[in-house]
């Protein structure tokens, strides 16, 4: 039996259910931190990635994992979120614009309740699976934007003035996504536990046509390994 230190370091973990937060879980509990993770059922399309989130959590023994109810489905305006298509068929090479995937401001208001349950639990440490190389072209997913995000939170909880200055980790915003899979795969990551697509069927299988999965399919071409996804039978 594993007995966790009560001087371990805490973290909080931006758990979405997909390939690159899980990683980032790894990562977190390689480096020596105790995890805490937090999802959000915010009015997606699907609750096949909060399903996912809670496989991920047990199966890394997270200390704690929550799941914060919002719904953004009062603003909509995104193919998540909203009466929407989700885009099919698109090339890597046409991702440079912003897709109707993009939920308006999701990534601030996820880290503002990170923020909040990072200062509850008296953790300076908040990793999140943001990357800025093989996605979407969303704006809260570059590297200025998260440092800006870490000035403000750095002024903005009583935890952080009292000498505790808060830490965004975005280990994966530089790497490909070939390179997170590998880095993963090296960590033990299980990434059939794993869900990235915009679109599954009922049974949770992937629509493999989506951008999430144009980019997680290439990713495994691209690292060597076996993509353990289950895709429907027209993307096969």
């Amino acid at each position: 039996m594993c007995f966790v230190s009560v001087m371990q370091k805490k973290a909080v973990i931006l758990l979405s259910g997909g390939l690159d937060s899980a990683t980032v879980a790894a990562m977190a509990q390689e480096s020596g931190y105790e995890l805490y993770g937090l999802s959000f059922s915010y009015g997606q399309r699907h609750a096949v990635e909060l399903q996912a989130a809670k496989r991920i959590a047990e199966a890394m023994q997270f200390r704690e994992h929550r799941i914060a109810e919002l719904d953004l489905r009062l603003f909509g305006h995104s193919a998540l979120t909203a009466d929407i298509a989700v885009p099919k068929d698109r090339q890597e090479a046409e991702m440079t614009t912003i897709p109707v995937t993009y939920v308006p401001a999701r990534n601030t208001i996820f880290l503002s309740y990170a923020l909040a349950y990072a200062e509850v639990l008296e953790c300076s440490d908040i990793f999140c699976g943001v990357n800025a190389v093989d996605y979407s072209g969303y704006p809260d997913c570059r590297p200025d934007y998260i440092a800006a995000y870490q000035s403000m939170a750095r002024l903005a909880t009583a935890y952080a003035i009292d000498g505790h200055p808060l830490t965004i980790h975005t280990p994966l915003i530089a790497l490909s996504k070939a390179e997170i899979i590998q880095r993963g795969s090296a960590l033990g990551v299980d990434y059939s536990l794993t869900v990235s697509c915009y679109d599954p069927n009922e049974s949770g299988a992937a629509c493999g046509r989506c951008d999430a999965c144009t980019l997680r399919r290439n990713g495994f071409a691209r690292a060597t390994i076996t993509d353990p996804t289950l895709y429907q039978e027209k993307a096969a």
